[in-house]
């Protein structure tokens, strides 16, 4: 079966392989992808920039839904045979730190992950090793946004919290943006999302979902809306989602006095940031990473709900021979989520 592989260290050296189809580990089972998401951190596997270590060759990818075909011989009862299922990205955890007893295995520092130190879902078959059913009215391609809305979902609830009224800004309007603008609604929020003329489809999709401002930054002056609508104390809650160094000033400029700033992006380098803001304006600062057992469990009982419209956010497929056209567009930030389907 072809796979797209991350198959040397380095900027560059991804390609359309012949991969094996292994058999699951014991306590593992195969999923047959039906939908594969690109995620903001494969551009940066591409580009060998992400914290998070990487072992060619390896199959990347790690958003997906499917089908079970296959059982290891220790997999659970909960899972059988021709389910509809998504999956979480870690394959391996150590199970005793204190992060894995506490259902933080996504911060264990054993964890292998699929894409990275593991073959992940840019082919036909994975294996995986924690799953979750897709209700019924949840498509596969919804299903293949539930890894990032997870992600979402721990960072906007489980790390920065969200009170109903509060004034809540979301920096760059991608998918990571508009998902986390979305919880942060069905939390109480009163959103502002921001981005750039050249988001201009994008942000047009967040009002037509019902998201409260849209702010063109290259038009209209953000700080002074912030401002306009708070009273001149500023937003409640910044979530930076964009990854880019320009918004986490800008958040920091617009956060009010003891207001919450949460990290979502990834830069995949350093930044300068002003930090004797935090210390002037009590910042509460959190960064967030991966998600919980809880995100994905809420994660897809909003989906089923409807409250959070997935896919509606997936505006391209691509084969897996048209990798390179579907990795171009994300980086070069067209289009919104955008799929990968095995043949």
């Amino acid at each position: 079966m072809k796979g797209v592989v991350k198959y040397d260290r380095g900027d560059g050296f991804v390609e359309l392989r012949d991969v094996e189809d292994t058999p699951p580990l014991p306590h593992q089972v195969k999923v047959e992808v039906k939908a594969s998401g690109i995620c903001g951190s494969d551009l940066h596997i591409l580009h060998d920039d992400i914290a998070i270590p990487i072992y060619p060759p390896v199959v990347v990818g790690h958003e997906f839904s499917g089908v079970v075909v296959e059982k290891g011989s220790e997999a659970g009862d909960d899972i059988q045979i021709g389910d509809r299922v998504t999956g979480e990205p870690s394959t391996y955890i150590c199970g005793e730190c204190l992060f894995c007893r506490e259902e933080r295995y996504h911060l264990c520092s054993d964890r292998k992950i699929l894409g990275y130190s593991a073959n992940g879902c840019f082919t036909k078959y994975c294996n995986v090793t924690f799953l979750h059913k897709l209700p019924d009215n949840v498509s596969f391609n919804a299903g293949a946004c539930t890894e990032l809305i997870a992600c979402c979902l721990h960072g906007v609830i489980e790390q920065t919290g969200i009170s109903a009224g509060d004034l809540v800004v979301v920096t760059g309007p991608g998918p990571v943006g508009i998902f986390a603008a979305l919880i942060a609604m069905a939390e109480g929020g009163i959103v502002m999302v921001c981005g750039r003329s050249s988001d201009e489809s994008r942000l047009k999709l967040a009002e037509d979902l019902g998201i409260p401002y849209t702010i063109n930054i290259d038009e209209e002056d953000a700080l002074e809306r912030v401002r306009e609508l708070t009273n001149g104390y500023g937003a409640d809650v910044v979530l930076e989602c964009s990854g880019a160094g320009p918004a986490v000033s800008m958040g920091l400029d617009m956060v009010r006095k003891r207001g919450k700033f949460t990290q979502v992006g990834l830069f995949g380098r350093s930044i300068e940031v002003n930090f004797e803001a935090i210390a002037f304006k009590e910042i509460f600062v959190k960064g967030t990473l991966s998600q919980s057992t809880f995100a994905w469990r809420r994660s897809l009982k909003l989906m089923e709900l409807g409250i959070i419209p997935a896919d509606r956010l997936v505006s391209h497929e691509f084969a897996l021979e048209d990798w390179k056209k579907a990795f171009d567009m994300v980086e070069n930030q067209e289009g919104m989520k955008i799929v990968l389907i095995p043949e």
